[in-house]
């Protein structure tokens, strides 16, 4: 045997021994999120903005809403001054309510303008945008133009809190659509990151929003996104929820790919929809409370409750079970990784406010966290799978009531005295701390953390994190 050879086959019974490495072989590590609206992903990606702005006929307080609709007879002109110009008919018109209409015309050639106000509330950088064929000018200066078979021509313009008379001129009969784009908008994704300067990971070199080559992201029953894990994997294109700061993490982790599976659905209780399998009828009072597959969450004591279609725990059996169609037909889900299989690496959860209505069921939020936690490591048969829990933080430290109670219950999973077959393998991580008030977000929208971009990346951050802590500590 020559010398070569011999190199040859040492290299051969090395690979042998040692296996390939990790990121070249072996099966796709898939964790599970599940929750209701803020797993979905309520965080805004930005800038904000939508397909409507509301437009008033005057620029005073009480002014009715839309716009002064002028119609000239004569196609477009642009020698012509319109603004002298008598009008053949006036129309109002509702420009940038919903739903978008046409506007009345003549059987002629014409033109169409459409004066009205608009009222910025928060001072920053804006842009319009309004239908083809058409041009926009605020307080006289164009600001976005459309003509039919050339590029859209738009400006970005700093206002500040006011009242602005606009103009939007039609090259052909009009239409009610005026859209906007607010680029400072706080909280959002866009001013945190490609403003601020926060999370350059989140950006490719061309300052693009990263898309991860590691990490796929598909979800199942809501937040329906597929494709690698990027921004827009949370309730549309626009949003965000945990799995894009949780994805990160745990995709840097390993060295085989990684797969998020999003199973979730907004506005669900783990004391009714999620029940899960194995709870029992329990009673407060005079009144019964559901066991798995009841059909009422709660009924007076001593009666018989009415079938319906709803039952306790169907929200936890639509989402397992389409999470195990998915994993059940991997290959065709995910050409890319054929052959190559796949096991359960771990759960994430992030559920709460629902249960924060009722008393006793944010006091048996405990038990079923517990029973939850079995459950799905039997269903996916997966009873070694480390789980990651995130508190509730709405309000942030200032948590208190039935919201308080259900962030204590959850914080108990760490309680390993209390729950020694949880040490090592499960752990709830706090998130009050990322909790922003409404002048520093998107919305005023408390129950879905005002919409905070930053909220939802951190809170998806601090679960990969605490996943990461129970990997290693069972390495």
């Amino acid at each position: 045997m020559s010398r070569r050879q011999s190199a040859l086959m040492l290299c051969l019974l090395a690979v042998a021994l040692v296996g390939p490495a990790p990121g070249a072989d072996g099966p796709v590590q898939v964790y599970i999120l599940s929750g209701q609206s803020n797993m979905v992903g309520i965080g805004a990606v930005g800038p904000g903005g939508m397909s409507r702005f509301n437009t008033y006929v005057s620029a005073d307080e009480d002014a009715e809403q839309g716009s002064t609709l002028s119609i000239y007879s004569g196609e477009y002109d642009a020698s012509v001054d319109y603004d002298k110009r008598k009008p053949v008919e006036t129309h109002q018109v509702r420009l940038g309510y919903w739903p978008h209409q046409s506007s009345p015309t003549l059987d002629e050639p014409c033109t169409h303008i459409i004066r009205g106000y608009i009222r910025i509330g928060r001072p920053g950088r804006y842009s319009f945008r309004t239908t083809g064929g058409s041009f926009l000018e605020l307080e006289g200066e164009e600001i976005f133009r459309n003509e039919p078979n050339k590029e859209p021509v738009q400006k970005t313009v700093k206002l500040e809190q006011g009242t602005y008379p606009i103009k939007v001129t039609f090259f052909g009969r009009s239409r009610s659509y005026l859209g906007h784009s607010f680029y400072d908008l706080p909280g959002s994704l866009y001013a945190v990151v490609k403003e601020q300067g926060k999370y350059p990971f989140l950006l490719d070199e061309d300052g693009d929003w990263a898309s991860r080559d590691d990490v796929w992201y598909k979800g199942v029953v809501t937040a329906g996104a597929n494709k690698w894990l990027s921004v827009g994997c949370g309730a549309g294109a626009g949003k965000i929820g945990p799995e894009l700061g949780f994805g990160w993490v745990v995709g840097d982790h390993h060295e085989r790919p990684v797969l998020i599976l999003k199973t979730s659905q907004g506005n669900r209780s783990l004391a009714w929809d999620f029940l899960p399998p194995g709870s029992e009828r329990y009673e407060v009072g005079d009144t019964v409370y559901a066991g798995y597959k009841d059909p009422k969450s709660r009924w007076p004591k001593g009666t018989t409750p009415e079938q319906g279609g709803w039952y306790a725990g169907k929200q936890y059996d639509d989402c397992v079970a389409a999470a195990k169609e998915v994993l059940a037909n991997f290959d065709e889900h995910f050409p890319h990784w054929k052959g190559r299989g796949h096991e359960i690496a771990g759960f994430g959860w992030w559920q709460g406010h629902k249960d924060t209505g009722s008393e006793v069921h944010a006091q048996r939020h405990e038990q079923n966290l517990v029973r939850l936690i079995g459950a799905l490591r039997k269903d996916f048969d997966a009873p070694d799978a480390h789980f990651v829990i995130a508190t509730i933080g709405f309000g942030g430290w200032e948590l208190d009531g039935n919201g308080l109670t259900v962030a204590k219950a959850q914080l108990a999973m760490n309680d390993y005295e209390k729950y020694p077959q949880f040490k090592g393998n499960v752990k709830t991580v706090e998130t009050r701390d990322f909790w922003r008030p409404a002048d520093e977000s998107p919305k005023n929208q408390g129950y879905h953390y005002n919409q905070n971009g930053e909220t939802y990346l951190n809170v998806g951050q601090a679960m990969g994190k605490g996943m990461l802590e129970l990997l290693k500590s069972g390495d």
